[in-house]
């Protein structure tokens, strides 16, 4: 295994940067660490900030935290595949910035029974897999991801503005999938295109330099499920 601090490109234009911690797999299947300092800046920050610190996976021999999973250890997806984990990254979030930068607790059984199997904390770029006629009605697919924070209703979902530092998570695979967390379906990591991060320039190469594992933004391939708000497709919410 091997460990680095390493800085990224400078750009030309000042921003706040802030420390984001990665594991990954290399080329050889060795397991590598590092932690970048790039810019603080939201189309950076989603792409880590979805689990929190204690948020469960289910892995073949039992499940297991997310801060305690390493890249290639096998992770079951809600579809009941196992599929090896590639990549891993982290940040802390401080209370001064969750003005911007909310949670959302999920209570036990909000989803029914067992969904979750316990309260769920989510980051505020965590992304619930929705299976509705609505979803299937306006994009023409079985299932959409929808913001947690769109669910928050102050009963079942809770939104949150934390007193002390929080650490969020965010897991990468080969392709992008749902996660099983707490037993319930969550986006895991897709980079996204230039286009929609809306990044040029030097601080593409910075963002893309946070996935080691790829090589582009086209390894991951297509979305598996679209990205919708809730209003898209319910009205009253």
């Amino acid at each position: 295994m091997t460990a680095s601090n390493f800085r990224v490109p400078a750009t030309k234009t000042k921003l706040e940067h802030r420390r984001y911690a990665i594991s990954y797999l290399c080329p050889r299947g060795d397991l590598a660490e590092a932690t970048i300092l790039a810019p603080a800046i939201p189309a950076f920050e989603d792409a880590f900030a979805a689990l929190g610190r204690g948020t469960m996976l289910q892995t073949p021999t039992g499940k297991v935290a997310v801060e305690d999973l390493l890249p290639g250890d096998l992770v079951r997806l809600e579809g009941g595949a196992c599929v090896p984990v590639l990549w891993r990254g982290a940040i802390t979030v401080l209370p001064h910035s969750c003005a911007t930068l909310s949670l959302t607790r999920v209570l036990k059984d909000s989803l029914g029974a067992g969904r979750p199997f316990r309260d769920l904390v989510l980051g505020p770029a965590a992304r619930l897999c929705k299976c509705t006629r609505g979803v299937s009605a306006l994009a023409g697919r079985r299932a959409a991801y929808v913001p947690a924070s769109d669910f928050v209703d102050g009963h079942h979902f809770v939104g949150l503005r934390p007193a002390v530092a929080v650490d969020l998570y965010q897991i990468g695979f080969a392709s992008h999938e749902t996660l099983l967390v707490n037993g319930i379906g969550v986006e895991s990591l897709h980079p996204g295109t230039p286009f929609s991060l809306g990044l040029h320039g030097d601080l593409l190469d910075q963002y893309l330099a946070l996935f080691p594992h790829l090589h582009s933004f086209e390894d991951v391939g297509l979305f598996k499920h679209p990205r919708l708000r809730l209003h898209d497709f319910d009205p009253a919410a």
